[in-house]
Order: C-alpha cells, then structure tokens, then sequence
C-alpha cells in the first residue's frame, strides 16, 4: 500500500500534546532536551504545563510542534514503520517534514521555525491582521470577492484547504469587508480563526526577506523522501531550489487541496497525519474520501498504523 505522510501546522498545538508520547517512549525525552538546550528556554514545560497563552505564541508554537512530531516519527521508524512514499507538511509543517526527510537537520529545524514565528509576529499589522474560514464558495469566487474588497489594504485567500473550505488573511478592515461580501455571495459559514498574523500574504514579505537571510546560512541536502512544497506541490531536491519555495511560501497561498489530488494522481491510498491533532485527517478526507487516514501521536496509535501499513513496499 503507498502512503504518505504529512505534519500539521500552527493551530494543532494543545496543552499536554506530548504526555503520552512521552510517557509510553522514555527514549523520545533525548530530543525534547534537545530542543530546550537550542531554543534557550525549556519548551518541553511549556507544551506540558502552559500557560497556553504562551503555547500559543507563534515563535513558541512552531517548534513546540516541530519537536513533537519529529519525536512522533523517530518513534514511528524506531517502531518498524515503512518509509512513505511521500511527505508534506501544512503551512509550518513543510518545515517539519523536511526535517523528517533529512533534507535539514533538527537543530536547524527547530531554530529557523523559531525565527519564522517571530518574524511573522514581528510583520504583522498593528491590530494583528485577521485571518477567517469561508466555507461554501468555489476558489474562483472568493479569489475575486478579495480582490474587490481590498481597497487599497490587504485581503488574500491564504490557505485553499479543500473545495469549498478557503482560509482568507490580511488586514482586518480588508478581511471584515471580504468576510462580508462572502456571506452576500452565498457563502455557508464565516468563522474567525485564533490566528492573528496573517501568513501566506502580502503582508508577510518583509519577514520573508528576513528569514531568507537564516535560510541562505543553514546546510540544506536533498530530501530522502520527496516532500511536496506548499506553494506549487512540487517536490524539489536542489538546495537553493528548496530555499526559494520556503521563501516564497511565506506570502503565498497553501495548495493543500491541490496536495492531496496529487497524492491521489500517484496512487497514495493511505495518509498518516504524524503529531498533534487530526486537523490534516478531516482535510484529507473532506478532499478525497477514497484515502484511507490514520493519525500516530502515542504507542497505541503507532501501533494501530503499523498494523495497517507496516507492510507497506513503497
């Protein structure tokens, strides 16, 4: 059976979402001490104990899932599991399976999605800009209801998460005014997301710019498992190539509709959503009902994966 295997990203992290990977795996602790000596503050504390306000801040939350679910994975390889036949990560999670594919290293990892929260927070307007779910309006749609609501600010559809079901991002007032114009237009649900920087937007360039400068000074190889970019779903394997798809992610929409009918164009039968949450699974499955999805975070659900795909050939 192929399968692939995709990280969630910022909006998946939850007090305590490392326990029982912890509990039932005491080898796993060596990389969240790892992790703690590299962002310079003990993160494992966080994501055990809170406050999850402080989770929930952008430059604490992408490592905290970072580590958590390249911890998940070692265990998933520690455990027998087969090698996918393809990664892909949501948004910060690109960052992750890239770790997971050996294309840069944990250490590396880690301290560049850290920079990548702060940066974003950093560019974020004054109010914090606003990102919202829309549900119910065909991308073609919403596409030009954001163009016609911008005035002169910035309205962008940031996240194509599946057919019918588009995050849009940018400037609050923008965003108000699109949110609006979509409900006019026959939309089914406009729902606010805690998400206050509004990534994968215009407005995220200069922390682009930023991030390109710790970028260009990280060792990056060739993934052993083809990861699928964001931006265009196309997986790359030249260092400087992968440099400029991260860089470009940052102000442009995720493609993971798009992600998952590759998947399917390729024969994949089975997505495993590796870390925290099953945000990916319920996405996957919206997109396309004939992928089978499972979600590892602990021993029994390692377990139950290993079962299903254990023998996988790919």
């Amino acid at each position: 059976m192929s399968f692939a295997v995709v990280y969630p990203g910022q909006g998946s992290q939850a007090l305590g979402m490392a326990d029982a990977l912890l509990r039932d795996y005491p080898a796993a602790q060596a990389r969240f001490d790892e992790a703690n000596d590299i962002l310079g503050f003990n993160i494992t504390d966080i994501i055990q104990q809170g406050p999850v306000e402080k989770l929930n801040q952008t430059e604490i939350t992408q490592p905290a899932l970072m580590v958590v679910s390249v911890a998940v994975w070692e265990q998933w390889i520690a455990s027998g599991g087969a090698m996918p036949a393809y990664m892909a990560g949501h948004s910060f999670g690109e960052y992750t399976a890239l770790v997971c594919s050996g294309a840069m290293s944990f250490a590396e990892g880690i301290a560049i999605v850290q920079y990548r929260g702060k940066y974003m927070q950093e560019a974020a307007p004054a109010d914090g800009g606003a990102v919202t779910a829309i549900l119910g309006l065909e991308a073609d749609v919403l596409v030009k209801i954001c163009a016609e609501s911008a005035h002169g600010q910035v309205v962008q559809c940031a996240n194509f998460n599946a057919p019918g079901q588009i995050a849009i991002a940018g400037d609050s007032e923008a965003v108000a005014r699109a949110s609006d114009a979509a409900k006019e237009a026959g939309a089914k649900k406009i729902i606010p997301l805690k998400v206050s920087a509004p990534v994968h937007t215009e407005i995220m360039r200069a922390a682009a710019d930023r991030l390109a400068e710790k970028l260009a000074a990280i060792e990056i190889r060739p993934p052993s498992v083809p990861v699928l970019h964001n931006v265009d779903v196309i997986p790359r394997d030249e260092p400087d190539a992968i440099r400029q798809v991260l860089y470009d992610q940052m102000f442009s929409p995720v493609q993971w509709s798009d992600t998952v009918s590759f998947f399917t164009s390729k024969g994949v039968s089975a997505v495993i959503e590796c870390g925290p949450g099953k945000v990916l699974s319920g996405l996957v499955r919206r997109i396309d009902r004939g992928i089978d999805t499972l979600q590892i975070s602990d021993k029994p659900s390692i377990k139950a994966a290993l079962a299903t795909l254990g023998e996988a050939n790919v």
